[in-house]
């Protein structure tokens, strides 16, 4: 089993920034890839960033310019740095990490961390 603690949210004005931290740890052989998902009040969760084991990163096109994912594997900890942040970055972010056996993709998530950016 794969814990996921993040860390990193809170309240900003827009224009501001905040960087988001996702620890895991437990059984985190295997994981293929790992990311960021947010959801707004009303609005389906939907994916802000990944980043798989070789490194490869893509972003939602709503932050392309704005965010960056990162990661650090010695401490098995992934960042989403956030930048020129609009009221639409508001919601609740999710830390993901996916495994992948070559048969069956299992998904873990963390417990979530709320963003609010005031206008």
């Amino acid at each position: 089993q794969v814990q996921l603690v993040e860390s990193g949210g809170g309240l900003v004005q827009a224009g501001g920034s905040l960087r988001l931290s996702c620890a895991a740890s437990g059984g985190i052989g295997g994981i293929n890839a790992m990311g960021w998902y947010r959801q707004a009040p009303g609005k389906q969760r939907e994916l802000v960033a990944r980043i798989n084991s070789g490194g490869r990163t893509n972003h939602a096109d709503s932050v392309k310019g704005r965010f960056t994912i990162s990661r650090d594997d010695a401490k098995n900890t992934v960042f989403l740095q956030m930048t020129s942040l609009k009221p639409d970055d508001t919601g609740v972010y999710y830390c993901n990490a996916e495994r992948y056996n070559g048969v069956h993709y299992t998904n873990y998530w963390g417990q979530g961390t709320q963003v609010t950016v005031s206008s």
